[in-house]
């Protein structure tokens, strides 16, 4: 037990001092930095590339098979994090979460994604009504 808290501790002092340096070395002047900026930094930093490239690959592989689509949305929405890189805007998440659906779902969820004003969280909706 002493020795989680510790490492939780070390952790904590590791990832502040990282963020002190990090935030130091921004340009004087420039706008706050944006969360998605923030998120990509810290994963290189203190996510493995190891883990980093099992939970692309498993991103990438992901379909909805026997999850609902909920299930399917949550496991999405959980590897997402580790692939920020291949979701800048919302169009490419919906993008890349309708091809995962199952068929029943997959032809009324295309057709749907091709809207101007449609978003990830519209999308989940609409599929689960589908």
């Amino acid at each position: 037990m002493e020795a989680v808290e510790l490492s939780s501790y070390c952790l904590k002092e590791v990832a502040y001092s990282w963020l002190e340096l990090w935030d130091e070395f921004r340009e004087e002047g420039s706008p706050p930095s944006r969360w998605s900026e923030f998120v990509d930094a810290f994963i290189d930093r203190f996510l493995p590339v190891e883990t980093k490239a099992v939970h692309t690959a498993e991103f990438e592989s992901l379909r909805q098979g026997s999850l609902n689509v909920w299930e399917y949305h949550m496991r999405f929405a959980c590897l997402s994090k580790y692939v920020i890189y291949i979701l800048p805007t919302m169009e490419a998440r919906v993008r890349r979460c309708v091809p995962g659906l199952s068929p029943l779902v997959i032809n009324e969820a295309t057709t749907t994604a091709l809207n101007a004003n449609m978003n990830y969280g519209k999308m989940v909706a609409f599929s689960q009504v589908t």
